[in-house]
């Protein structure tokens, strides 16, 4: 396998993976909760150093995930005790990014682990972290975590697809039907933080964001049918990647920024040409109301 195909295969899983998952964030909507847990994640990342006193991938992992669990735990719990969404996760996703900041310039200093290292992941580094496995010979670690995410994320969607697309849609039917809302949503976020952690170190906290939410918002634009919102920004954040990957190489520029603003450009237009949604769409039916 190429350099370059490392590159694309790993920006194609996290333009998949995100994209899967962050429709679940467009239709709750909780797309902001995508960048609070990016950010978070550098106090997980600054705590599993400071108990471990290791920068092991494994351990960076589950400290990271921790905290993306614990942040998703305290929005939660602010947001039911009255305070709102969208305040509960600003003031959340603040105080730990800045306590991990703290923590950082106290007791870090000296450790390849700041604010740049955890937020700018650099995917052209992914093809030379290797390990080998049986049959597949020497593959790049954040190819075979990526891809055991998105099978795990495939899994559980599949198994709770009717529970996840009711508790979207309408959550108080789903609990007068008897759902355990709280623990799916639980569930959901779970697999959300697992996502964002496991793509972030590779490829960029605001690469992760933007496949979080780009993808899933421009599908939403396009249908409004819930299968078909998911595969379809599956798709498109496999495309965004691909295509970003390639304006990266002839501009010359950031290989995770280039995705991320081609994620951008895709959604602008689709809120452009959108048949039902868009501009254009909306501009002829005033058109047509006036004649």
């Amino acid at each position: 396998m190429t350099y370059e195909f490392w590159i694309l295969l790993t920006g194609a899983l996290v333009g998949g993976t995100c994209g899967m998952m962050g429709c679940f964030l467009i239709l709750r909507k909780m797309a902001m909760l995508a960048d609070a847990i990016s950010h978070t994640v550098l106090l997980g990342l600054v705590l599993a150093f400071l108990i471990s006193q290791s920068l092991n991938g494994g351990i960076m992992l589950v400290g990271a995930a921790a905290a993306g669990l614990f942040t998703t735990y305290l929005i939660q719990v602010l947001n039911a005790k009255g305070i709102q969404e969208d305040a509960s996760i600003g003031v959340v996703f603040t105080t730990l990014f800045a306590i991990g900041v703290i923590l950082i310039s106290l007791f870090a200093q000296n450790v390849h682990l700041d604010v740049e290292h955890a937020l700018m992941g650099e995917i052209a580094f992914i093809p030379w972290d290797t390990l080998t496995l049986p049959m597949f010979g020497e593959v790049p670690k954040s190819v075979v975590m990526l891809t055991a995410v998105l099978l795990l994320d495939l899994v559980v969607v599949l198994l709770l697809f009717k529970e996840f697309k009711l508790t979207s849609f309408d959550p108080g039917m789903a609990a007068a039907m008897g759902f355990p809302i709280l623990l799916l949503h639980y569930v959901m976020m779970t697999l959300v933080s697992v996502t964002t952690v496991s793509a972030f170190d590779s490829v960029g906290a605001i690469l992760v964001v933007a496949m979080l939410i780009a993808p899933g918002a421009t599908a939403y634009l396009w249908t409004d049918r819930y299968l078909k919102m998911i595969l379809l920004s599956v798709i498109i954040g496999v495309f965004d990647s691909i295509a970003g990957y390639y304006a990266a190489k002839w501009l010359d520029v950031s290989i995770s920024g280039s995705m991320a603003v081609a994620a951008g450009l895709v959604f602008l237009l689709t809120w452009i040409l959108s048949p039902r949604h868009g501009l254009m769409a909306r501009f002829s039916v005033l058109r047509a109301g006036r004649g």
